[in-house]
């Protein structure tokens, strides 16, 4: 395509993009080295709105290109960002209103017909990548013959494959090469099947992405001598021909670990694995070709709306949760109380010292406790300080934040006492009755009950306004969610400092109403309700078990139990069946299991074990995997309905929101209602869909 069929059948569908421009300015390099022009993205906006690049932006790049490649007097040409930020890839809603595959081809090859220019200008080029650089944004640097990168850049990404698409602009190609592709898996597609996990400054450095770091203060002066330094021969980098070696085995192990990890839901990672492959031997016009394929097809896909749908939720919802009371009601928080020292209390206790960096106190019933759990955290310390992910000094001032004590007095000054105690609604009465004789009227008390009601906790209290639902998903430092519980009597002022201590511990928080067992582990419960019902009935552990791989969940249900534990599984079911003895049923065979002390019905080889499935077998009518997977969706679709109904959360969109950072709900489905709306199932089960057509960023 030319330039002209580019603009004519891209530009009408990026009425409402925010345009990154590209700005040149001119720069003398020191020691005579020549002229550089410098390139400067920018959108006009601050950080919180980033450079990303649609039809215009692209075209905008090219035109600044298009000035330079007619100088004779440019030496080099590099790329940089404006402040905290280089580039986040491509404009992900005017990708999401592409209407046709030949628009999708269209915006592929338009970003290689603009990308590849910066490595094919007859000057060297350079990335001074000064900030986030993402998706597109990283592949602007890939393009370059040679980058720096500051040492203060927090994330560096493919994550495409975490949305539902490929590196589409040279990333599959480029990189590979550039540093291997074993390397180059584990940032597209390794790290996005990773939670979206994504690599800092110093390591894309480590990876060999970029070939200087520097410091953030001065930056772009030490990028621009080194540059210097580079025209004039001082400096040589020099690459290694990764395309000599044998790719297979990499790869091979790779499609090995999507698979486990999808089990084929996903068509994205499958898609790059082909394309990294390609690398090895195609050239740049071949690669980049079967990459406007491969992101063509994608683009024109479910999976791309449910992935943006997914995205959306977890960058916009998450930071403005529905129905938070205004934050200039929060208490300030300067010391945290926390109850018990087991292993739930030790990691809260932890991430409160980092996060709010204030003093925190653990008490429990003896000394031998106490100290086991002030250890742990000291221990994590320790482990965080042998990463280099925290500093000698930061260590230090961490552990002297968190003490215990066995008394509850310790808690006199603090502002914000939250309970990690056995989960049991007498335990924790008499545990608030405690705590309330000696902490201040404003003091905050916290819950991280997962499904006892809150209301009842408060009851007895003198101030039952102060006590709140924090309830966390272990592990504590890894799972995002925090469901915050509004009791009965729960007042504006507690509920902020809720929200306000959630945002600082860098949690993204849903409010929900005190109902039993909230929103994930409820659904959770009822989902796997069915499963186990279904294996009491006769079907085949294995057969119940991966019924639902198709969808890509991230773990199968009864590796959940294992990884939860039938005690507490068991716990909560019954806790439901209480709240709602019409569709939670307690599975004689899992209190079985329970009374038996199995870990799970897996063995130490990650095979059945034999016993487990002894205690399971007997039942006479069994299911299909189809049936078994029907009657799990069915349920949930039934469920959510009952709790939309009941207010549990404001919308369906917080359902969604929880069971993704909760439950690890895979982004590519999107959430669950528009996963449930765009299979029937919702519309079969409830008569309608969750979520209108045409909500945005909705699959069909």
């Amino acid at each position: 395509m030319s330039l002209d069929t580019w603009r004519s059948v891209l530009l009408g569908r990026a009425a409402d993009e925010v345009v990154t421009r590209a700005l040149v300015r001119d720069v003398e390099l020191p020691g005579g080295a020549g002229t550089l022009a410098l390139i400067t993205l920018d959108n006009g906006f601050d950080h919180t709105r980033p450079n990303t690049f649609g039809p215009h932006g692209l075209l905008a790049l090219n035109g600044a290109l298009d000035g330079i490649a007619t100088r004779t007097d440019v030496a080099a040409v590099a790329v940089t960002g404006k402040p905290f930020i280089f580039g986040v890839g491509a404009d992900l809603d005017g990708a999401a209103a592409l209407a046709t595959r030949e628009e999708a081809e269209a915006v592929a090859a338009l970003g290689h017909h603009v990308l590849r220019r910066l490595g094919e200008l007859g000057v060297p080029s350079f990335a001074f990548v000064n900030g986030a650089a993402m998706g597109g944004g990283l592949e602007v640097a890939l393009h370059c013959d040679y980058r720096t990168i500051s040492s203060g850049v927090t994330a560096v990404a493919l994550p495409e494959c975490f949305l539902g698409l490929v590196p589409g602009w040279g990333g599959t190609q480029l990189l590979p090469r550039l540093i291997g592709p074993e390397r180059a898996i584990k940032l597209i597609i390794e790290n996005p099947l990773s939670q979206n996990r994504m690599t800092d400054g110093a390591g894309a450095h480590a990876l060999g992405v970029a070939d200087a770091l520097f410091e953030p203060a001065d930056f772009l002066e030490e990028s621009l001598r080194w540059a210097a330094r580079v025209l004039r021969g001082e400096v040589t980098v020099t690459r290694e021909d990764h395309t000599a070696a044998d790719w297979s085995p990499v790869l091979e192990q790779a499609r090995a670990l999507v698979d486990l990890k999808l089990r084929g839901a996903s068509p994205a990672p499958y898609r790059a694995l082909d394309l990294i492959a390609l690398a090895r031997t195609a050239g740049r016009d071949e690669g980049f070709a079967a990459e406007d394929a491969a992101l063509a097809d994608l683009l024109m896909g479910d999976e791309l709306r449910a992935g943006i749908y997914s995205f959306n939720l977890v960058q916009r919802r998450a930071k403005r949760p529905a129905g938070a009371p205004d934050a200039a009601l929060a208490r300030k928080v300067s010391k945290v109380g926390v109850v018990g020292a087991g292993l739930m209390a030790s990691q809260l206790a932890l991430l409160f010292a980092r996060r709010l960096e204030v003093p925190v106190v653990l008490t429990d019933l003896d000394e031998a406790r106490l100290a086991k759990g002030v250890g742990y955290v000291h221990d994590e310390v320790d482990r965080l300080l042998a990463k280099g992910r925290i500093s000698g000094d930061q260590a230090s001032r961490l552990k002297g934040l968190v003490t215990g004590s066995l008394s509850k007095d310790a808690f006199a000054d603090a502002d914000f006492v939250i309970e990690a105690v056995f989960e049991d609604l007498g335990v924790k009465q008499k545990v608030f009755a405690e705590v309330e004789a000696v902490v201040s009227a404003e003091c905050v008390l916290a819950t991280n009950t997962s499904s006892l009601p809150v209301t009842a906790m408060a009851a007895g209290l003198r101030h039952p306004g102060r006590v709140v639902g924090f309830h966390f998903f272990n592990p504590v430092a890894v799972l995002p969610l925090l469901e915050i519980v509004k009791g009965a009597a729960t007042d504006d002022a507690t509920l902020a400092t809720a929200f306000a201590v959630g945002k600082a511990l860098k949690k993204s928080s849903v409010l929900v109403k005190d109902a039993p067992a909230f929103v994930v582990n409820r659904l959770l419960t009822r989902f796997m309700g069915e499963v186990i019902a279904a294996v009491d009935e006769g079907t085949p552990l294995a057969v119940a078990d991966h019924a639902l791989d198709g969808l890509g969940l991230p773990m199968t249900p009864f590796t959940l139990l294992q990884l939860v534990g039938p005690a507490v599984s068991l716990h909560v079911a019954e806790t439901l069946h209480t709240a709602f003895p019409d569709r939670y049923g307690v599975s004689a065979n899992l209190a079985a299991l329970v009374a038996a002390g199995k870990p799970g019905v897996y063995g130490a080889d990650f095979g059945i074990d034999p016993e487990a499935e002894a205690i399971f077998g007997g039942g006479g009518s069994p299911s299909s995997a189809e049936k078994v997977r029907d009657r799990a969706l069915s349920a949930l679709a039934a469920e959510i309905k009952i709790m939309l109904d009941e207010g549990v959360v404001s919308a369906a969109q917080d359902i969604d929101l929880c069971m993704i950072l909760g439950a690890g709900w895979p982004f590519h489905l999107g959430g669950v209602t528009p996963y449930l709306d765009r299979t029937g199932v919702a519309e079969r089960v409830n008569g309608a869909r969750f979520l209108p057509r045409g909500t945005a960023s909705v699959p069909a």
